[in-house]
């Protein structure tokens, strides 16, 4: 499912997420990979879940920290991801001259594979679970703050000293909205090339009519390669190519990263996400897709710069539409209701439990607190007020001169000691920042912050400095010097004296005047999140008390496991096959006369008469997905590659709040599909001989 930066429908929904105590339903899940469903698997499916299948899956699987999922395919580091996972990396690669977002990528050699100017991908190497540590590091008596200092500072601490250990990527994940704290080690790669990608035509067919639909006829795939020491990456763990591929009823497994689920949320704040979180954030989605949209119009090059950017706008906002419009549906709302009111009244019948019912009051106090905020908080912490890259900089940059001679324990989160490596790949980057684009989104929020709280607010005033929004974004950005990579290096390298030095660069000042009111919301927010995050802890031991830990916590943006079966549904009184193929393809530009976004690729056009249009493109399953899933792999029972995640219908947008399988499916390239592109459109022996034997070919 499509996420890509971000991450995100009908009515007449059928069954819904179970509520504790009673079971998950067949196909529901995202689970953890130390904690597999082995027992739903052996009883629905007779399928037995051994450590070695489950540690060779989970190693073979790649994070893209850019947002998105991966897989290793050979033992020379060749992964497979999206197109649209890829096109951040493919855009910044990009010229006026080449635009290999738009046009395609193939590197015939190891020498002409380009390196990603930014990319990090993880590999999950261990878990551990720290769950004592942390909770003891809160004592009783403790505020809301103190304990989430207490717990802020011991979380820093396990991560050094796992860094320090095993020199992995190494982060204290929140589990069951603080029933359980694991520590996950990653390897990092962060010398990764681009091999092949496909016109963006192809990878996304249909364009924004098409997504979030079935059926589908994407080539949404992109090849890239991890590099160690000068040379391809040695990979032990990687996926075999199935060349069977997938049929009807098939059990599959999908191996990703989702990153973010809100299922175990209550009523109070299910309420608020319907009625103004969701509300709030289209409205801003809307306005972003105009701006893009209006700019890409002016010019070619306009819209190559604006288009990955105008993509992720637009697949959010379709995304979040679905999202909402499960919300607005009474029968999933009164479903969510009814099951809060079981769960209470579980709790209620137990005398050991029954002081759990006060976490629910807590959240709704806490819910409250974070509304009558999240206004400022968004405008100025979240950036609503800055759409710019430059000033994200800037204030990065601020914060890392007061955080970093902290205590490792007393910092932001984003600046603790395990996490600086990855944070500086991101600030000390040298992919291209267009000034043109930069005043248009600056401009635009600069009136924005003028709508939501008047021309005459003193904050207002102080951050336009007596100019209209377009001369200020002018006059931020004529004198800035974040461009430049080499003067954020000095400034992050100088700390505070090197900032106090640059308050001569209107970014820098507009930063150190806002921040203060900056970081006081997000202490706030921070502290009304803890207050919730205790209380749900203490719904989630009242769970665990009632049904023990065999269920799944929402997604944290971690490696999950998720199962299902390869099948079609009913929709409009219609039978919607699980397949579709590539004579598909050639129907669909037929039935709509060639036109965009339903137009074939000139490679395609040409190609058709070498193909095998009987070969099967896309698929859907039942398996539970949702944003962050993009490019995770699709395995069989023997764990081989049969697909790619690259989507979900548009029934399956409500899976962020409540799984269903009546008609919500997760769509997925098939890997005899990606074959048959290859080697007769696109001419790719050798990278098709790779993942046919999974080790480089001469």
């Amino acid at each position: 499912m499509k996420n890509s930066k971000n991450s995100l429908l009908r009515t007449g929904l059928g069954l819904l997420l179970a509520a504790v105590p009673l079971p998950a339903m067949a196909d529901e899940g995202m689970w953890l990979y130390n904690d597999p469903p082995r027992a739903q698997l052996k009883e629905h499916y007779g399928f037995e879940v051994t450590d070695a299948w489950l540690e060779h899956l989970q190693k073979s699987s790649v994070r893209f920290n850019s947002g998105g999922s991966g897989e290793f395919i050979s033992e020379d580091g060749l992964i497979l991801s999206n197109h649209h996972v890829g096109a951040d990396t493919l855009q910044k690669l990009s010229t006026k001259e080449k635009d290999y977002l738009q046009q395609g990528f193939h590197a015939k050699t190891l020498e002409e594979e380009i390196k990603a100017p930014d990319l990090e991908l993880n590999v999950l190497m261990g878990i551990e679970d720290v769950t004592a540590r942390v909770n003891a590091a809160v004592k009783p008596g403790m505020t809301d703050d103190e304990a989430s200092k207490a717990r802020r500072a011991v979380m820093a601490e396990i991560e050094k000293e796992s860094k320090d250990k095993t020199g992995e990527r190494s982060d204290v994940v929140t589990l069951y909205q603080g029933g359980l704290y694991h520590l996950y080690r990653y390897k990092r790669y962060t010398d990764v090339r681009v091999v092949f990608a496909p016109e963006q035509q192809a990878a996304f067919y249909g364009g924004d009519p098409d997504n979030f639909e079935y059926p589908r006829f994407d080539l949404d795939v992109c090849f890239f390669r991890a590099w160690e020491d000068g040379k391809p990456a040695k990979i032990r763990h990687w996926l075999k190519w199935s060349q069977e591929g997938t049929k009807d009823g098939d059990l599959v497994f999908v191996s990703g990263h989702p990153g973010r689920t809100s299922r175990s949320l209550t009523m109070a704040e299910l309420e608020y996400v319907r009625d103004v979180q969701l509300p709030r954030g289209m409205q801003r989605l809307y306005r972003a897709e105009t701006i893009l949209s209006a700019f890409s119009a002016r010019s070619l090059e306009n819209q190559r710069r604006a288009k990955d950017e105008l993509f992720g706008v637009q697949n959010s906002r379709k995304a979040r539409r679905g999202g909402l419009a499960g919300l607005q549906d009474p029968a999933l709302f009164g479903k969510k209701a009814a099951e809060e009111k079981t769960l209470k009244e579980k709790i209620a019948g137990s005398p050991e439990l029954k002081e759990a019912l006060t976490a629910y009051d807590r959240i709704a106090a806490a819910q409250k607190v974070i509304g009558e905020n999240a206004k400022l908080y968004g405008l100025l912490e979240g950036g609503g007020a800055f759409n710019s890259e430059l000033f994200g900089i800037a204030r990065t940059l601020v914060r890392a001169a007061a955080e970093l001679p902290k205590p490792n324990g007393e910092r932001l989160r984003e600046f603790a000691e395990a996490g600086l490596e990855s944070l500086k790949l991101s600030l000390f980057s040298s992919k291209p920042i267009y000034p043109d684009l930069e005043e248009l989104q600056l401009t635009d929020s600069l009136g924005f912050l003028i709508e939501e709280l008047g021309a005459d607010a003193p904050l207002t005033q102080k951050i336009l400095a007596g100019k209209s929004p377009s001369a200020r974004a002018v006059q931020l950005l004529a004198g800035t010097r974040m461009l430049d990579v080499a003067f954020r290096q000095k400034l992050y390298e100088g700390g505070q004296a090197a900032i106090d030095a640059a308050k001569d660069d209107p970014m820098i000042a507009l930063v150190l005047a806002v921040d203060n009111e900056a970081r006081a919301l997000r202490k706030i927010m921070e502290a009304q999140s803890e207050a919730k995050q205790q209380a749900h802890g203490q719904i989630a031991k009242a769970k665990f008390a009632l049904q023990g830990t065999g269920t799944y916590p929402d997604a944290t943006f971690t490696l999950r496991l998720a199962f299902g079966t390869v099948k079609g549904y009913e929709e409009g009184g219609l039978t919607v096959p699980p397949h579709t193929t590539l004579a598909g393809l050639y129907e669909r530009s037929k039935e709509q006369e060639n036109r965009p976004p339903f137009d074939l690729p000139k490679t395609w056009e040409t190609a058709k008469p070498k193909l095998d249009l009987n070969v099967p493109y896309n698929f859907v399953s039942t398996a539970d997905i949702i944003g962050g899933n993009s490019g995770s792999p699709v395995v069989d029972r023997k764990g081989e590659f049969v697909g790619i995640i690259f989507d979900g219908n548009i029934q399956s947008l409500v899976l962020d709040y409540a799984y269903s399988d009546t008609q919500a499916r997760a769509v997925s390239v098939d890997s005899r599909g990606i074959v048959e592109a290859l080697k007769n459109v696109y001419g790719a022996d050798k990278l098709l001989g790779e993942i046919r034997t999974g080790k480089l070919t001469e």
